[in-house]
């Protein structure tokens, strides 16, 4: 009998093709282990678990260790199988795994805070162990002799970092909604920039070395993307997210950016196109369409006896308009809005059915995502929850 040919599915997405549950808290961070049937979690309930994949297809513990606090953090090296896990204590724990990742060694302890770790990196390249902390610090040990080579005070909690081998310098995204560039020396550190786009706290990072291009996601609800290696100071908004952003992962090999949120949400970027910079918002006294005064100009509305009206802006041309200029919505995709957003009614007849063509696909995964990882090599996705579960996803359908 000849093989049914199925039909290739118009509306592609994501495929969960597993569940690891028996978690007694929140898993803070989870890790794919690349050529290997395996996931590494660190959970809020002090467990440390290597789980590894049986015949049966279903995931079983090869290693459940149990640390004397909350595993806050995690960072996983597959060269060296290095695993630093960051503790609500302050402490950096280090630990080998074996080869059949079936016994988990103790390499370092690192002294590395006075407050829970809020992230961990561990740098092969450098031998050097970052970390973060709520006692607002940042540090960088050294892997081999343990020793604690810098530390940098930082304005307030840090919530995201990393770190491009190639010119040493440090991306540390803040609770204040900045993000400062460090440039890192052995023992020491300089101030190179810092950048400000969010309103509300900085939840994640992401760097592409090779198009040398940094993403920061934030709770409020928009991810940017800061254009370092260019030097044009070019800042591109994304807009396709209804709460916090909670984690971000760049397939350089498609050019696809991957971000999920609290919400759920799972959102599949196309940067492989020619996106364009939102313009600043003018300042005005009066519409800049209708030249009708708005409500604090009070000089106006005595001399034309008209009543001040509220000021919007123009999400296409930044100019400031009244509501009744800018009646229209509109999505505008190259500008990173996904969503309909403001726009004047100049602007709205200039957007073509092409100009609204989507960047951008939308998924749920039906869980509050806490953390998430993507493994290029194998294209699965990891997302774990405030349900306690971690899923694994076959991203290859709308990553390729």
């Amino acid at each position: 009998m000849a093989a049914e040919i199925q039909p290739q599915p118009q509306d592609r997405k994501p495929c969960l093709v597993s569940k690891i549950e028996a978690f007694q808290d929140v898993v803070s961070t989870a890790v794919i282990i690349p050529k290997e049937d395996g996931v590494i979690s660190v959970s809020e309930d002090r467990t440390i678990r290597v789980w590894l994949k049986r015949d049966s297809g279903q995931y079983w513990p090869s290693v459940y260790h149990t640390m004397p606090s909350s595993c806050t953090c995690m960072s996983f090296n597959p060269e060296t199988r290095r695993l630093s896990c960051g503790m609500d204590t302050g402490t950096v724990c280090e630990f080998v795994l074996s080869e059949d990742y079936n016994k988990m060694t103790p390499a370092n302890t690192y002294t590395a805070h006075q407050g829970r770790v809020t992230v961990v990196l561990f740098v092969l390249e450098m031998e050097w162990l970052l970390s973060t902390g709520q006692d607002k610090s940042f540090t960088w040990h050294c892997s081999e002799s343990g020793q604690q080579l810098g530390m940098h005070r930082t304005a307030a909690w840090v919530t995201g970092l990393q770190f491009d081998v190639e010119t040493r310098h440090a991306f540390v995204g803040d609770q204040s909604g900045q993000v400062t560039i460090l440039k890192l020396e052995q023992d020491s550190c300089s101030l190179v920039t810092t950048f400000k786009g969010h309103t509300g706290n900085v939840t994640a990072l992401c760097w592409d070395p090779v198009q040398r291009v940094l993403f920061s996601g934030s709770s409020d609800h928009s991810i940017i993307m800061w254009d370092i290696g260019g030097r044009k100071g070019t800042a591109i908004e994304l807009q396709g997210h209804n709460d916090k952003v909670q984690g971000l992962c760049y397939a350089s090999h498609t050019r696809q950016l991957i971000s999920c949120s609290s919400d759920g949400g799972i959102v599949i970027w196309n940067m492989d196109v020619a996106r364009q910079e939102t313009p600043e918002w003018l300042d005005s006294d009066s519409c800049q369409k209708c030249e009708q005064p708005f409500f604090w100009n009070f000089k106006q509305m005595w001399d034309s006896k008209k009543i001040g009206l509220r000021q919007h802006h123009c999400r296409k041309c930044g100019q400031a308009v009244c509501g009744k200029c800018s009646s229209k919505r509109s999505t505008i995709p190259l500008m990173g809005f996904e969503f309909e957003v403001r726009v004047c009614d100049s602007c709205h007849e200039s957007i073509t059915d092409e100009d609204r063509a989507p960047t951008a696909t939308f998924h749920d995964s039906k869980h509050s995502i806490v953390y998430m990882h993507y493994e290029p090599t194998t294209g699965c996705l990891l997302t774990s929850g405030t349900d306690k579960v971690i899923k694994l996803w076959d991203m290859t359908p709308v990553v390729s």
